[in-house]
């Protein structure tokens, strides 16, 4: 039996332990191979001793029999140290489940062969999480917590939240949280919509017994691909136009304010001139962030609209030039004390 067959095999039976009933064509599409392939496993699995029973019928489908367990012995070295990744601190203790993630690993060590009990260890020794960005508190928000807790057991909360400078009450069915950048936020239904919260400005949490039916449909990691992409593109709602050197349009993808900024600005990039240079759209937020990247550029761009945009940069040029125009001084001396200071 081939490697890659054994550890579909091996993927089959997790499947089922951790599902209980599945289809063909259910196990088909989690293995990514044909249904056809699923029916030859099954039989495979069944010849080995593992004990894999056909439901009939229209709500039919493939279980295993007698609780039927089996050890973690299928892993390999690379997806055992990989499993451990999930557990690295920070995230998961500040929803408070830092116990349950180190009872988790306990339990998988047990289940672990003893050529492969390391691979918390090495994975430790060479990898660490630090989520928050630098200059930000890493100091968790005080009802995360809580709206974890609601999360995992589809609670419906009442969720009081800081909008400006006044407080709003809402009714939240809490679909699921996102940490981005050092920052929690919590996406929910609130009747027929979607929204999304930041954490740190949720003020009060009630979570009370009614739990609610989550649509099994959405996708928490898929919709936050689009809000956060639908967000800084509504952020980005001005152009300027610049002429780039070849190394300022690869610097740019380093100081533009979004990816698809920079994705934007090679699509729009006219033909090369003789020497290289090029003129291209850029989106940004507005004229002042415009002026704050492309300072970074220095040389390697010059602005040819908005006229406001480029008179700025062309004075900050001549203040620069002026600067460097003649030696540095000798430093200042410092101002004499006062009286009664030293």
């Amino acid at each position: 039996m081939g490697r890659v067959r054994a550890s579909r095999l091996i993927s089959l039976v997790l499947l089922l332990q951790a599902r209980e009933t599945m289809t063909a064509a259910e196990l088909a599409r989690e293995l990514e191979v044909s249904e056809r392939t699923v029916y030859r496993d099954v039989l495979a699995l069944s010849a080995a001793g593992v004990p894999v029973y056909a439901d009939r019928g229209r709500a039919g489908g493939y279980r295993l029999l007698g609780g039927f367990r089996t050890r973690l012995t299928g892993l390999t070295r690379d997806e055992a140290e990989a499993l451990f990744l999930a557990g690295l601190p920070g995230p998961a203790g500040e929803m408070g489940l830092a116990d349950a993630v180190a009872a988790a690993e306990l339990k998988v060590l047990a289940a672990l062969p003893p050529s492969l009990r390391d691979a918390s260890t090495r994975t430790g020794q060479r990898f660490h999480l630090d989520v928050p960005g630098w200059f930000r508190e890493s100091t968790p928000p005080p009802w995360l917590t809580g709206l974890a807790g609601a999360v995992w057991r589809d609670r419906v909360v009442q969720l009081r939240y800081r909008r400006g400078e006044r407080e709003v009450t809402r009714t939240v069915q809490p679909y699921g949280l996102v940490l981005k950048s050092g920052v929690w936020y919590l996406v929910g239904r609130v009747g027929a919509d979607i929204r999304t919260y930041r954490v740190d400005r949720v003020t009060g949490v009630e979570v009370g017994e009614e739990t609610f039916i989550r649509d099994d449909g959405f996708d928490l990691g898929g919709y936050w691909r689009e809000q956060a992409e639908a967000f800084l593109r509504g952020m980005l709602r001005a152009e300027v136009t610049v002429r780039l050197s070849p190394a300022g349009l690869r610097t740019l993808r380093h100081v533009a304010e979004a990816p698809f900024a920079y994705e934007a600005a090679v699509a729009a990039a006219g033909e090369p001139d003789g020497q290289g240079w090029v003129v291209t759209r850029l989106p940004v937020e507005s004229v002042p962030v415009a002026y704050d990247v492309l300072l970074r550029l220095g040389p390697e761009v010059e602005v040819l609209d908005p006229p406001e945009l480029r008179a700025r940069c062309a004075e900050a040029a001549r203040r620069s030039a002026a600067r460097y125009a003649e030696p540095p001084g000798p430093p200042e001396a410092p101002d004499p004390p006062v009286d009664g200071q030293r």
